[in-house]
C-alpha cells in the first residue's frame, strides 16, 4: 500500500485543487481525534485507489474501519501536505466483503473483532449486515459465536444504530456527537425526545455533558434565550461550576453578575429565576440576621453543611463512652511499647484523646502524627475499645493502615456503599460499630463526604481528626477541617516539633521553611541530599528537563521505577509544562507504541498509569485514585485498571473518568505520597503560584523532590501567602448555639 506522500505527489503536478470535492472510502486509521471538539485526522483508502488519504475534519465517533462518504476542499499544509478538509460526511455500509469484514472487525460492534468478522464474511458473504439487522439468531452458525456472543452482537447492533439517531440529531445542531453513547445509556430509546424536550437535563444527569452543550442544543432548536427553563437552568449552572471551585455557598450578588456573563441576559431575569428556584427547592437563600449580603446555596450543599454543623454539635451534646485510664503510666507504655520518646504537644494529643468528644490534631511533616495515632491506637485496644480508621483515598488508608497494624479503610468503603440502594449503608439508622473513629488526611475531606461520613459515626463515639491544615483543601467544596479549627468550638492539638530524624531530611526542613514564607535551602550540614533545584527559565527547557529527569535521571541515580515511584506535578493543565502536555511527552518514552484505544482525547495502552477523576460508587473508585491498565479488550470493547490490586472494569464509552497521571495536578494528588516528585515552576504559572501549594507538592515525596523552573517563580510561590477564599458557613454554624 502507498501511503499519503504519494498521494500528495499525485494530486499535485503544480495544479489548483478543486474547490470542493467528494470522496468516498475506509478509514483505515485515527491518527488523532479530540473528544471535546470533535477534531480528527485520520487515513482513508479511497475506493479504487491505490494510496492512504489524510482527511482531516469534524468526525466525532468515527471509527477505523467505517465507510464513509466526504465532501470537502482539498488544502496543502505546509508539513503535512495536501490533505482533504472535510466539511460534511456521511456514514455509509460497505459493500465490498473486505469493506464488511473490516467495518465489522473494527471493534464498532462489541462481541465482533477480527477474527469473528473474517469468520461471518466467510459463512454470509455480502449478507453478512443483512443476517445481524434481521436473523441475527444465525449467527450462532459460525464457529465461535455461541448463544453469549450472539445476544451481545445483537444488542450491540440495536444500540449502535439508536446511537446513531442521537448522533445525527447532535451532528444537525452542531454538537458533538462524542456525547451521543452516555446520552442513550441515561435515556435510552427516548434518548432524541429528551433533546428535542429539555436539553437542559443533559448538564444534570450526564457527567461530561455541561450546560453549554445543552444550551447550545437548545438554542439550535429554538427555545428563547430568555426562557425561563433556560434562566434557571443558568443559575444552577452558575452555582455548580462555584461548587467545583469549592464554594459552598456565594454571594447572590456576584451570582447574578457571573449569570449575567454567562447568559448574556438582563439582572431582572436573573432575579426572577433565583426566586422560581427557591421556590421549587433548588436553591436555599442565607440571609444573614446582622443585615449583611444575601447569599446563595445549592439545595445539597445547605443540607451538606447545615447536617455537618448539627452532627457535630450533636456529638458535643452526648456523653461519650467512660474511660478510666492511668494517663501518666499509659504514656510511659506506649513509649516502652514503641520503643519511641513522645514530645510535650505528642503527649497532649494523647491525653486529648481520652476525655474529648471531638479532637482535632493538625502538623506539617516530621511532626509526629502518624506517631501520636499509632499510640492513641495502641492505648485504646488495650483497653479493648472498638477502632474505626479511615481516610479519604486508598494510599492514605494503606499507609494509616501499615503504621498502626490496624485495619484502616477509606471513607466511602468504612461507608459501605450499596449500588442497589444508590447511596452509603452506613448512616443514623446503621451506624458504625465503634467507640471511636479516627480520621487522616482530614483537609482532603471536603463538605459533602463529612456529611455523610457524619451521619454514620455514633452519637456517643469519640472523633479524632488528623491533618495538616496548611495544605491545599479539599478538591470538593468546602474547607472542613480549617472550619473546624477556626470555629473554637472543639479542643485543637498543634504539633510543631520537628523530629531530630525528620529535621535529617531537606525535604522536611524545606517544607516546613516554605510554609513560614522562607526561601528553601539546598545543601545543609547533616542533612540528606533530597531536595534539588535545576534553575531553567524557558517553558520548552522546562519542559525537556521535566521528562528527562523523570525518566532518566532519577531512575539511574536513585534506582527508582519511572513510573511506579516517580511522580510530576504541576500547577496548570494547560502551556508546554502542564499536565496535559507533560503526561503526552511521558506516555511516549515510558509506554511508546500504537495499540489501545483512543478515547476522551488519551489513547490509552496497557501498563498505562491513569487516575480516576469523579467518584463512581457503583465501581467503588474514586476521584484521585491511580492505578494502572492491566487490559485493552477492542471485542469487548472494554479496559480493565488495576487500583491497589483491584481490578475495576470501563467500557469505551466511561473512559472519560480516567486520565493518564504520568503527570497529575498538585491538587489531584493530595493526599498521596510518592518516593519522589518532580515539580515545574514558570512564571507563566503565576496565577498557581502560592505559598500552600508548592508547601502541598513538596509535602507529596517521601525520598526525593527536584523543582525545575525559574528562582523568580520559586520566590513569587513561597512569598504568595494569599488563600484563594472559598465562601462557607460552617465555623459560624457551629458557633451558634
Amino acid at each position: 500500500m502507498i501511503d499519503s506522500q504519494q498521494h500528495t505527489a499525485t494530486i499535485g503536478h503544480g495544479t489548483t485543487p478543486p474547490e470542493e470535492s467528494e470522496i468516498e472510502g475506509l478509514v483505515e486509521r485515527i491518527v488523532f481525534a479530540s473528544e471535546e471538539s470533535g477534531f480528527t485526522v485520520m487515513r482513508l483508502q479511497e475506493n479504487g485507489k491505490p494510496y492512504l488519504t489524510t482527511v482531516v475534519g469534524s468526525f466525532p465517533s468515527v471509527t477505523a474501519g467505517e465507510m464513509l462518504r466526504l465532501t470537502g476542499r482539498w488544502v496543502h499544509d505546509k508539513k503535512f501536505g495536501y490533505q482533504f478538509r472535510a466539511e460534511s460526511y456521511e456514514s455509509t455500509m460497505p459493500a465490498t466483503l473486505v469493506g464488511i469484514e473490516r467495518y465489522l472487525g473494527s471493534g464498532l460492534i462489541k462481541g465482533i473483532g477480527p477474527v469473528i468478522a473474517g469468520r461471518l464474511v466467510d459463512k454470509f458473504g455480502a449478507n453478512t449486515l443483512r443476517v445481524i439487522d434481521t436473523v441475527p439468531e444465525r449467527l450462532r452458525e459460525v464457529d465461535g459465536v455461541g448463544p453469549k456472543r450472539t445476544d451481545m452482537i445483537k444488542s450491540a447492533w440495536v444500540e449502535q444504530k439508536e446511537i446513531r439517531n442521537v448522533m445525527i440529531f447532535l451532528q444537525s445542531h452542531a454538537v458533538s456527537s462524542a456525547y451521543a453513547t452516555k446520552i442513550f445509556k441515561q435515556y435510552g430509546a427516548a434518548s432524541v425526545a429528551v433533546l428535542r424536550e429539555n436539553p437542559y437535563r443533559l448538564a444534570e444527569d450526564i457527567f461530561g455533558i455541561g450546560f453549554k452543550t445543552a444550551d447550545k442544543i437548545a438554542q439550535s432548536i429554538g427555545i428563547s434565550p430568555d426562557a425561563p427553563i433556560r434562566v434557571d437552568s443558568g443559575v444552577l449552572y452558575v452555582l455548580s461550576q462555584l461548587t467545583e471551585q469549592g464554594h459552598v455557598l456565594y454571594p447572590k450578588k456576584a451570582t447574578i453578575d457571573e449569570t449575567v456573563r454567562a447568559l448574556n441576559l438582563s439582572s431582572d431575569l436573573i432575579e426572577s429565576a433565583i426566586e422560581r428556584l427557591k421556590n421549587s427547592g433548588n436553591i436555599v437563600i442565607h440571609e444573614p440576621d446582622n443585615g449583611g449580603e444575601a447569599a446563595l446555596y445549592l439545595r445539597g450543599m445547605h443540607v451538606c453543611e447545615t447536617g455537618t454543623a448539627n452532627a457535630l454539635k450533636t456529638l458535643l451534646r452526648f456523653p461519650g463512652k467512660t474511660v478510666k485510664i492511668d494517663l501518666d503510666k499509659a504514656i510511659r507504655w506506649v513509649e516502652q511499647h514503641n520503643n519511641i520518646q513522645l514530645s510535650p504537644e505528642q503527649k497532649e494529643a494523647i491525653v486529648k484523646s481520652v476525655g474529648a468528644r471531638v479532637l482535632v490534631i493538625t502538623g506539617g511533616p516530621g511532626t509526629g502524627k502518624t506517631t501520636v495515632i499509632r499510640s492513641i491506637v495502641d492505648i485504646f485496644e488495650r483497653k479493648q475499645l472498638k477502632l474505626a480508621l479511615c481516610a479519604p483515598t486508598g494510599r492514605a488508608a494503606k499507609r494509616l493502615s501499615e503504621a498502626t497494624q490496624h485495619d484502616a479503610k477509606t471513607i466511602h468503603r468504612l461507608l459501605e456503599y450499596s449500588p442497589k440502594k444508590g447511596g452509603f449503608t452506613r448512616n443514623e439508622r446503621h451506624p458504625l460499630d465503634a467507640d471511636m473513629v479516627i480520621v487522616d488526611e482530614m483537609s482532603m475531606v471536603d463538605i459533602a463526604l463529612m456529611y455523610s461520613f457524619l451521619r454514620a459515626v455514633p452519637s456517643n463515639a469519640s472523633l479524632v481528626l488528623i491533618g495538616d491544615v496548611d495544605q491545599l483543601p479539599s478538591v470538593g467544596p468546602g474547607n472542613v477541617l480549617r472550619d473546624i479549627i477556626q470555629s473554637g468550638v472543639f479542643p485543637v492539638v498543634r504539633l510543631t516539633t520537628i523530629f531530630r530524624q525528620a529535621a535529617r531530611s531537606l525535604i522536611i526542613v524545606n517544607a516546613h521553611k516554605i510554609n513560614r514564607g522562607e526561601l528553601p535551602v539546598l545543601k545543609a550540614a547533616g542533612t540528606t541530599q533530597d531536595f534539588y533545584f535545576i534553575e531553567k527559565d524557558e517553558p520548552e527547557e522546562v519542559c525537556r528537563t521535566i521528562i528527562e529527569t523523570a525518566t532518566q535521571r532519577i531512575p539511574e541515580k536513585f534506582g527508582l521505577d519511572p513510573v511506579n515511584d516517580v511522580q510530576v506535578l504541576s500547577p496548570m493543565h494547560k502551556g508546554p509544562a502542564g499536565v496535559a502536555r507533560l503526561n503526552d511527552e511521558l506516555q511516549k518514552l515510558l509506554n511508546p507504541g500504537e495499540g489501545g484505544v483512543l478515547r476522551a482525547g488519551h489513547r490509552f495502552k496497557v501498563s498505562d498509569k491513569v487516575m480516576q477523576i469523579r467518584n463512581n460508587y457503583d465501581k467503588e473508585v474514586y476521584n484521585g485514585d491511580v492505578g494502572r491498565i492491566a487490559q485493552v479488550e477492542q471485542v469487548e470493547q472494554r479496559v480493565t485498571v488495576t487500583y491497589e490490586g483491584r481490578n475495576v472494569t470501563y467500557d469505551f464509552g466511561e473512559l472519560d473518568e480516567i486520565v493518564p497521571a504520568y503527570a497529575v495536578s498538585v491538587h489531584k494528588a493530595q493526599g498521596t505520597e510518592f518516593p519522589a516528585v518532580v515539580i515545574p515552576l514558570l512564571t507563566q504559572h503565576y496565577v498557581l503560584l502560592q505559598r500552600n501549594l508548592l508547601y502541598t507538592a513538596v509535602t507529596r515525596a517521601t525520598q526525593l523532590v527536584v523543582l525545575v523552573g525559574s528562582k523568580k517563580a520559586l520566590h513569587i510561590a513561597v512569598r504568595n501567602d494569599k488563600i484563594a477564599r472559598r465562601y462557607t458557613r460552617l465555623a459560624e454554624r457551629l458557633r451558634a448555639v
